[in-house]
């Protein structure tokens, strides 16, 4: 737990902590109509819940999860989708990416589900499994998928491809803004930096966005959308002031940097201190104990021997 965490916050698995997010972003009016996670979430009790919120969900399983066919039948996902016909397998686009257009093969059959909530038991829907594979390695990845209605294998694969440009975000905010370099221990500086650093990304995301609307591919210039690295020097360039460099603000920096040091190694000793602390204090319990036990048991052997 970090530093400065209030200790009535808890701990949550991530499951947990999705459901406990998605009912939140509902709950405050936000739209939604489906849920997309890979193998974390594939958990019955989360899947319940997002169906208990009226939401479709498309998350990621393992090859040898085991699914219900319509017979009722257990097979591992694998064993299922193999027995996909060459022909049934669907070639469709899922977005563009740096070397063009990328499209993998796709299948799905029927499963029966397994996780309708009991608030919802007479709420018809259709549950699948979807395979997806690479159309050069013939590597598969499994996906399970629940609608409240009937829904298209199109609709699935675009919701499924949307969680990877959801991931794709964040990447870039780890890349360019430095969402995963915070080196803080504390509650506060954490927020404050993530904070910040998902501001600087909304700025860049929203920032490309425009660029993009306004800006044809292919203009006079023929030249080819910005990118966020191509952004992130513009703005260096134009938009942000230079970093200052001067000798005062290296002599200020240097001194903050050693004091927080001198702080963490401090802090690091106290507890290693306090640590071993009460260890040696547990152990000198635990030998008061043995001899308390000890000495009553030759007690006990003396009256005996008394009695005798």
């Amino acid at each position: 737990m970090p530093l400065g965490c209030r200790r009535r916050s808890g701990s949550a698995t991530k499951p947990q902590q999705a459901l406990s997010m998605v009912a939140g972003a509902l709950s405050i009016g936000i739209q939604a109509r489906w849920f997309a996670g890979d193998e974390v979430y594939c958990g019955r009790g989360l899947r319940r819940g997002i169906r208990a919120l009226g939401l479709g969900y498309t998350v990621g399983i393992a090859a040898t999860y085991q699914v219900t066919d319509g017979a009722g039948r257990r097979w591992g996902a694998r064993k299922l989708i193999n027995k996909v016909r060459p022909e049934q397998w669907m070639r469709r686009q899922t977005g563009h990416g740096t070397k063009g257009t990328r499209e993998y093969d796709w299948a799905w059959l029927d499963v029966r589900p397994d996780d309708t909530p009991v608030e919802n038991e007479n709420v018809a829907g259709t549950s699948v499994l979807v395979a997806r594979r690479h159309r050069y390695t013939g590597e598969v990845s499994y996906f399970r998928c629940w609608s409240p209605g009937s829904v298209s294998l199109g609709t699935l694969v675009e919701v499924i491809s949307r969680r990877w440009r959801i991931e794709e975000i964040f990447q870039l905010a780890k890349g360019f803004t430095g969402l995963d370099q915070g080196q803080v221990t504390c509650w506060n500086s954490w927020m404050r930096w993530s904070l910040f650093s998902l501001i600087a990304a909304a700025v860049l995301a929203l920032t490309l966005a425009s660029t993009t609307t306004h800006t044809h591919p292919a203009g006079a210039a023929k030249l080819i959308p910005l990118s966020c690295p191509e952004l992130v020097r513009l703005l260096r360039a134009l938009v942000l002031p230079p970093p200052a460099h001067d000798r005062d603000h290296v002599l200020h920096w240097t001194a903050w940097r050693r004091r927080h040091r001198l702080r963490r190694l401090l802090h690091g000793r106290i507890r290693r201190i306090t640590g071993a602390a009460r260890a040696s204090d547990s152990s000198t319990r635990a030998i008061a104990w043995r001899s308390n036990t000890a000495s009553a048991a030759a007690s006990s052997d003396r009256i005996r021997s008394a009695s005798a």
